[in-house]
């Protein structure tokens, strides 16, 4: 995602740089074919850049707000969050850099190398402004009316069904093999006009190797709901079904998700 944004802003921003410090070949590699420009580390990064936008894990957002936070000195330099954090997480960072440098974020779809697919949702004071920074990119970009936490707000509503809904039916699949009736489950769904080996081979297509990364944003659409007083218990077994699912065996067919119980293992 990081190299698909960077290189949307290049035809309005001239120049993108990265922190190339650390980095794996894999993102390297990345960031080379959409001709970014590597500085050693995120110190020089936010020497130079007008406008620092952090996409990284979920549940390192705050961490690298704080690493940024102390090394943004010059009039006008904005932070994008565009995690996918809860308002609570954004809002602390906020707090931590300065409400009117920070700009609330929020990427739906996926990396956007063209049109039609991929929204960009902004929310903050300066949110305009970096707005216009997409304009004409593959990534259609959206301000909210709303503060910073918005954005937020608006993307873990929208990861609850495209994340946390398709567990459910891993965890369905998962106990009917537990219990012997994986065979008779899928009969009765079929009659009933649900294809449950289509909607596992769509969510295994989607989580199998980014398991791991959707655990950080399920706990994060957990602290989303429980703001609001809304039972959050939904999000963190999501959270769960995808930490066991990063963590299993895919050669196991037996146990193609990883959610067997401690005892069954």
């Amino acid at each position: 995602m990081g190299a698909a944004v960077g290189n949307a802003l290049k035809p309005v921003a001239g120049a993108v740089i990265w922190a190339a410090a650390g980095r794996s070949l894999t993102t390297s590699k990345r960031a080379e074919t959409a001709d970014l420009v590597g500085v050693p580390d995120v110190a020089e990064l936010a020497r130079r850049a007008d406008v620092v936008i952090s996409v990284c894990p979920p549940d390192a957002a705050r961490a690298v707000a704080e690493e940024v936070a102390p090394l943004l000195g010059r009039p006008g330099q904005l932070y994008v969050d565009a995690n996918a954090v809860s308002p609570a997480t954004v809002t602390g960072i906020a707090e931590l850099i300065g409400a009117e440098r920070v700009v609330d974020g929020a990427i739906i779809g996926p990396p956007a190398w063209e049109p039609g697919r991929t929204v960009v949702w902004l929310a903050g004071p300066a949110a305009p402004a970096v707005a216009a920074l997409f304009e004409g990119s593959p990534f259609a970009a959206k301000v909210l009316a709303g503060p910073v936490g918005s954005a937020s707000a608006l993307k873990a509503c929208f990861a609850f069904q495209s994340k946390a809904l398709p567990t459910l039916w891993v965890q369905l699949d998962a106990a009917a093999r537990a219990y012997g009736v994986s065979d008779e489950i899928r009969e009765e769904l079929h009659r009933t006009g649900v294809d449950l080996d289509g909607k596992l081979a769509g969510i295994d297509a989607r989580a199998r190797g980014k398991a791991w990364r959707w655990v950080g944003e399920m706990q994060e659409a957990a602290e989303t709901f429980a703001a609001v007083g809304l039972p959050d218990g939904f999000s963190r077994a999501a959270a769960e079904t995808y930490e066991r699912m990063a963590a299993a065996d895919p050669t196991d067919r037996a146990n193609p998700w990883g959610l067997r119980g401690p005892a069954e293992r």
